[in-house]
């Protein structure tokens, strides 16, 4: 019998798994894969908003990676304590190591709270599990005044996050009887809310003015003052807060900083592949460069297109199509609508996007899309 194609996937998010899922079905009797993570369950990101209104528990959002029965696959929960990308061995903190023929690093980015000085002690982040669970605690203790929703720095994951999360705070304290007491802010690096799509950006700006949202375009929030309760801006514009929902400053994971792999701050890929600089090395979804914004649905093209990669060298076939970086996104808009934008990054001479109108109808293609991902990685 031939030998088994040795892959080790660090992450199993969005990219991990979707490219776990094509190997196995693809080479699963000639695979010998095992995909390492450091948590024991998955979560949509847009679960997180669920998590943080109190529309559903956390329990109800989790989908746990043992559930994970594919051929080929071993599924390890541990945390990666270094990677070698030239020998292209792991270390974890239980003191295994592993080998591999090819090494898949999707890892994602991490949550910088300290790269903004008060973020942690005035601020509050909604991006992680844990962030939108305390909130979840916190937000019915709120009652009255300035609701900033600011990006601290970019790239960011989820271009759309910051304005859903506006949107959706209007509905919490429309539904609770306060809004009349609270203003509400936004403060985004871009110049539009989604630039690639001037339609899904004026759709957004619409929604904001029915609102009384006040979008403060091409700024960040570098420091929060918690003796004042002030956010203050790159220009040094000081907006006084009740409460600061902010999005951190994302970074790659430290153990891949220590591998040597990062040139200013992230993986550089092949636009073509998703191979790094070492051979039989890929990097895939946030931790990467390609070009591509940092959400989950472009961390699945992009494993579509190195798993496709991996097999044809593996079987000495043809390789695949060139990754096109291009992905839907869906964007709550409140009030029980969703919209979504089709984004499409490498076609053309620039990124372009377009945009299906916000309503009631999208909301169940929403839905299908994590529940045929539960069902696809997951087999639930």
């Amino acid at each position: 019998m031939a030998t088994k194609l040795r892959v080790v996937v660090l992450g199993a998010g969005f990219g991990g798994l979707e490219l776990t899922t094509i190997l196995s079905e693809k080479i699963g009797d000639r695979l010998d894969l095992t995909l390492i993570d450091q948590s024991d369950s998955f979560f949509f990101g847009f679960s997180k908003f669920d998590i943080m209104f109190g529309h559903k528990t956390a329990e109800q959002v989790r989908v746990y990676y043992k559930n994970i029965v594919k051929p080929g696959v071993k599924f390890v929960r541990d945390t990666i304590t270094r990677i070698d990308p030239i020998a292209k061995q792991v270390s974890t903190h239980s003191g295994t190591t592993y080998e591999a023929d090819i090494l898949v690093v999707a890892l994602g980015a991490d949550y910088d709270v300290t790269a903004t000085p008060g973020l942690a002690e005035a601020g509050n982040e909604f991006y992680s599990f844990s962030g939108a669970e305390r909130l979840r605690e916190l937000l019915p203790t709120f009652s009255k005044g300035n609701v900033i929703v600011g990006v601290c720095s970019a790239p960011f994951k989820c271009p759309p996050a910051p304005s859903e999360a506006a949107l959706l705070m209007h509905d919490y304290l429309v539904k609770r009887g306060i809004r009349k007491d609270c203003t509400i802010s936004i403060v985004m690096p871009f110049g539009l809310p989604i630039p690639p799509s001037p339609d899904t950006s004026l759709a957004l700006l619409d929604a904001f003015a029915e609102r009384d949202i006040t979008f403060i375009p091409k700024h960040v929030v570098k420091t929060i003052n918690p003796s004042r309760k002030a956010a203050i801006l790159d220009d040094g514009t000081e907006m006084p807060f009740d409460l600061f929902l902010g999005i951190p400053k994302h970074r790659v994971p430290r153990v891949v900083e220590e591998s040597g792999m990062t040139v200013n701050g992230w993986i550089p890929v092949s636009k073509v592949n998703l191979k790094t600089q070492y051979p039989g090395v890929y990097a895939i979804g946030d931790v990467n460069s390609v070009g591509t914004p940092k959400a989950g649905v472009f961390a699945e093209g992009a494993a579509k297109v190195a798993a496709e990669s991996i097999v044809a060298d593996f079987e000495r076939g043809e390789e695949p199509a060139p990754y096109k970086g291009n992905g839907i996104c869906y964007i709550e808009f409140g009030d029980g609508r969703v919209g979504q934008v089709s984004v499409d990054f490498f076609s053309g001479p620039s990124p372009f996007g377009t945009y299906t109108k916000a309503s009631g109808e999208i909301v169940a293609d929403k839905e299908y899309f994590g529940s045929s991902r539960v069902s696809r990685w997951f087999g639930l």
